[in-house]
């Protein structure tokens, strides 16, 4: 069936994308806590072969989350700049542009049906000359950080040794990575890529410690010292102004929504 463009239904359809989104978000992360703490049983029980199984799908998912959370704010920018997007054009406006490309290039790889839909709408408004375009990301014109998500292969060693090590230190583990031999070379290389994932993993499994239930007495965690946060590693998604068109009340609603980036791209 052909989805034609419908302003009332693009509305509803970007409310039930965002409501699905967090639920979707919420189950993942609930699966997480309990598969961080599979592992560190593995751990303590030298298993590590299995352990390391385990992690690379845990950072699979980890990427996974933080897409759906981008797209999350994405369909929540577009709510909050609806008139633009309702505005009749063959390509959509400078302001929402950035969320319009992101949900087009993304939806088809996420198990979320709402953003399929919102997807179909979008392309119907554009057309399907445009939106080829964004899914073959001609002149870069899909956000860096949603391509990153998408293009992540399998997890090198010391990424998945930074995320052994923290969940070892989390639940209170005498665990070290083994010394896999890389120079300084090496690690500069790697410095935007898995390390900036390492640092990630440090977070995650630091916040979702302090959630967790009481560990039996075996998995007792330690205090977990804070993971420092460095600057200007992940630059921020910046959208460009809105036209003139837009109301007052709407530029309130984004600058809330750009807060929220901010806190992401810190974790």
């Amino acid at each position: 069936m052909v989805v034609v463009w419908n302003p009332a239904r693009a509305k509803v359809q970007l409310r039930l994308a965002v409501q699905r989104l967090r639920t979707t978000q919420e189950k993942l992360t609930a699966m997480q806590k309990s598969s961080r703490r599979d592992i560190a049983g593995l751990i303590e029980r030298q298993k590590l072969e299995s352990a390391r199984i385990k992690v690379e799908s845990l950072i699979h998912e980890d990427v996974y989350l933080e897409l759906l959370e981008l797209l999350e704010l994405y369909c929540e920018l577009l709510i909050a700049r609806f008139g633009m997007l309702d505005i009749p054009a063959r390509e959509p406006d400078l302001g929402i542009a950035e969320a319009v490309n992101a949900i087009i290039h993304a939806a088809p790889r996420t198990e979320v049906k709402e953003l399929l839909v919102l997807r179909e709408l979008l392309t119907h408004k554009y057309g399907r000359e445009y939106s080829l375009g964004v899914m073959e990301n001609r002149d870069g014109c899909v956000p860096a950080r949603v391509v990153s998500k998408l293009g992540l292969g399998m997890p090198g060693e010391q990424l998945v040794d930074a995320y052994l090590a923290e969940i070892a230190r989390g639940y209170g583990l005498d665990w070290t990575p083994p010394d896999r031999g890389g120079g300084d070379g090496d690690a500069g290389d790697e410095g935007d890529g898995e390390g900036g994932l390492g640092e990630e993993a440090e977070s995650k499994v630091e916040k979702e410690r302090q959630l967790e239930p009481p560990l039996p007495e075996s998995l007792e965690p330690n205090p977990l010292p804070s993971v420092p946060q460095e600057s200007g590693t992940k630059p921020a998604v910046q959208f460009k102004p809105s036209s003139p068109a837009v109301e007052k009340n709407q530029e309130d609603e984004f600058e809330i929504l750009s807060k929220r980036f901010a806190a992401l791209k810190k974790r």
